[in-house]
């Protein structure tokens, strides 16, 4: 393989997955700034390919138009266009998986499997478009908007190892030797426990939307006394995320080179777990800002794909180290 089109596929797959995280945060803006429903039809927008900017814009009728399951059709040009960029940026998305995939096929004489990853995430992405489609249609439910979520969560997972299958040379080269027996078990723990946490966030999350409606998204002080004991459960568990990563951390600190990429991911990751306790935080103590919303929910995101990212570096190093071993 030529270095120059490894390198080359390496930072446009980097790029589409940042592009990804990217259209995560977006999607949780609109879903905390009650924006989901800002565009009532789908694929247009109000009918149209390009939404409009004011009410007057639109026919006399159209609250009959769109007023199938949808309790509140007035206009909103904030909501509408911020629905609308989300569309945009969900578009720009398909175009720079297209663009991955497109680049993925000069590995199809040295590992195939990085071309058929490629595509898998290429139609899973047509999917996650059409589902959008079925949120819409299905006036937000909540069971909908979660399945939308976690299947983000799976393409950045696929995503992220057909980006380090592609670079595994790299990768055999971290030096784990020095990693106690039990890092692998444990580091696999903690992404079960991160998957557990963002379902009881999802949880949390469905809760609070119907919360934010039963209060007309205002008096936002005033929510937290209806959170279900889910939310509870939920944020005493983010104890047992922190210090089982901890764990983690600190056994690369004692055992791992500190130029080591393995280092520089154990430590982001930590940082991430904390950044994500303190949004959490401030969700619970000041009100739900709106703000915060989707940062956590980028957090948690964020979280799991550096795990597997570890987790996939891991794997690979462990292979080198046994055929030093072996020979």
């Amino acid at each position: 393989m030529n270095p120059e089109t490894a390198r080359h596929f390496r930072r446009l797959g980097t790029l589409t997955i940042f592009a990804v995280y990217f259209v995560i945060l977006v999607g949780g803006i609109v879903r905390a700034s009650g924006a989901g429903m800002g565009c009532p039809d789908w694929p247009t927008c109000f009918g149209q390919l390009i939404p409009p900017t004011s009410e007057a814009e639109l026919p006399s009728n159209y609250h009959e138009i769109y007023a199938v399951g949808y309790s509140n059709t007035d206009f909103n040009v904030v909501k509408t266009w911020t629905e609308y960029l989300n569309r945009l940026t969900g578009v720009t998305i398909g175009i720079l998986i297209f663009l991955t995939l497109w680049s993925s096929r000069a590995y199809l004489k040295t590992d195939k499997a990085v071309f058929y990853l490629s595509l898998a995430v290429f139609l899973l992405v047509g999917f996650q478009g059409w589902l959008g489609s079925v949120v819409v249609k299905t006036h937000l439910h909540p069971l909908m908007i979660t399945a939308h979520m976690l299947l983000a969560l799976f393409i950045v997972a696929l995503l992220i190892y057909a980006i380090a299958r592609s670079q595994n040379d790299l990768l055999r080269q971290i030096d784990i030797s020095a990693l106690p027996t039990q890092f692998k078990s444990v580091l696999m723990l903690a992404m079960g426990f991160t998957l557990i946490q963002v379902g009881m966030g999802t949880q949390v999350r469905e809760a609070v939307d119907l919360i934010a409606t039963h209060h007309n998204y205002i008096d936002r002080e005033y929510w937290r006394d209806s959170f279900p004991i889910i939310f509870y459960i939920h944020r005493s568990f983010s104890a047992v995320i922190l210090f089982t990563n901890l764990w983690l951390a600190w056994k690369v600190y004692q055992s791992v080179d500190k130029s080591s990429l393995l280092f520089r991911l154990a430590y982001t990751l930590v940082g991430l777990i904390i950044c994500a306790i303190l949004v959490g935080v401030s969700l619970d103590r000041l009100g739900m800002p709106p703000v915060a919303q989707p940062i956590h929910l980028l957090m948690a995101n964020l979280i799991f794909g550096i795990q597997f990212f570890i987790f996939i570096c891991i794997n690979y190093a462990a292979k080198n180290s046994s055929k030093t071993v072996l020979s």
